[in-house]
């Protein structure tokens, strides 16, 4: 079994962390090294469901805060083991998010008097399918180890605080024709032409500029695929347009399928995935706090994260790790060293200060 030294800087850290391939689905090796690690440490009450790892503080502090981070990462693209090289730390899922999860861990294994009550959680399969997230799994089966005031999930933002996220949908509008010989056209009715109308509702379509605690979301309304056609001399019947709407924290779900539908009236409608948005909550004394230690303008969150988790046990929630979430899932993807340090040093300051 791997060995991790919590003792080690969090650069180091996260080399060792690297070094150990934890591809969605096969972090075993990882989850044990990481619980074998966080159970030496006698203020941390330590438990292990499935290949994720909760380790929490029991103070009686009256706050409660979240720092988490995932263990997986894409599969392998000929980029392990981890190589360092003018202050920079290359290889599979360095930068998302191994650097992120270094700095949890050194956080977990030193931080023995923290200001605030901290539950640090360190999950699996955040790359792959909802349904098999360890962080969702505990919202299912064990809700109560995510509560706190304010939670932060290391994903890669530069260093710098991405609050909240975008809701995601993806539809499947479809147009419905009438198969004919090509040479026969006007004995049948093209789909494929039908869908052209679609195609002009999203040309045309205005998405929302969204302010929310001072941040602008900005939505969209894309089309991302379409497919349709029998044979190169039949007339289709049948044409289907896969369209992704990203839409800001403050739309529910149900909300954003009604306006999906409203824009697509007449035609066959289909939600084939949905996760909702997460509220940022810049708000929170403990956010506000946060905010003043860590420095920056905050940043609204475009894409969707498991912030997204905590808005639905009602904890507002930041992305904030270090390396550029442009070089996630690249195979040259890295994280700054200097961006580790900077990110442990804020997080142990506004958790001890």
């Amino acid at each position: 079994m791997a060995k991790l030294d919590l003792s080690l800087s969090g650069p180091d850290l996260c080399a060792a962390l690297v070094d150990v391939s934890s591809v969605s689905g096969t972090e075993e090796e990882l989850a044990d090294a990481v619980e074998s690690a966080l159970s030496a440490y006698a203020h941390l009450t330590v438990s292990r469901h499935g290949n994720t790892v909760v380790a929490r503080t029991e103070l009686g502090r009256p706050e409660r805060i979240v720092v988490a981070g995932h263990l997986d990462t894409v599969p392998l693209n000929d980029n392990l083991p981890a190589r360092r090289a003018d202050g920079l730390i290359h290889g599979l899922g360095a930068c998302d998010m191994k650097g992120g999860v270094a700095v949890g861990l050194r956080l977990a294994a030193t931080l023995t008097e923290p200001n605030r009550d901290i539950t640090y959680v360190f999950y699996d399969c955040e790359e792959i399918e909802s349904e098999r997230n360890g962080l969702f799994k505990l919202t299912q089966t064990h809700p109560e180890l995510l509560e706190g005031v304010f939670a932060v999930v290391m994903e890669p933002s530069n260093a710098v605080v991405e609050a909240g996220c975008q809701g995601t949908m993806r539809v499947e509008v479809t147009t419905h024709g009438e198969r004919a010989h090509s040479a026969r056209s006007w004995m049948g009715k093209n789909a494929i032409h039908a869908a052209g109308e679609i195609l002009d509702r999203l040309a045309a379509y205005e998405p929302r500029r969204v302010p929310i605690d001072g941040l602008e979301y900005r939505e969209g309304l894309n089309a991302v695929a379409i497919s349709g056609g029998v044979a190169g001399n039949v007339v289709p019947d049948l044409c289907t347009v896969s369209v992704n709407y990203r839409f800001a924290p403050n739309r529910s779900e149900a909300e954003a399928e009604a306006h999906v539908r409203e824009v697509f009236a007449g035609y066959d409608v289909v939600v084939t995935d949905s996760a909702p948005g997460g509220l940022p909550g810049l708000e929170r004394p403990a956010a506000a706090a946060f905010l003043q230690v860590v420095g920056g303008e905050p940043q609204p969150k475009f894409g969707w994260t498991d912030v997204a988790r905590f808005t639905t046990l009602g904890v507002p929630a930041v992305n904030y790790g270090p390396g550029d979430p442009l070089y996630a899932h690249k195979q040259d993807e890295f994280v700054p060293e200097a961006e580790i340090e900077q990110c442990e040093q804020r997080l142990r300051t506004w958790l001890t200060s």
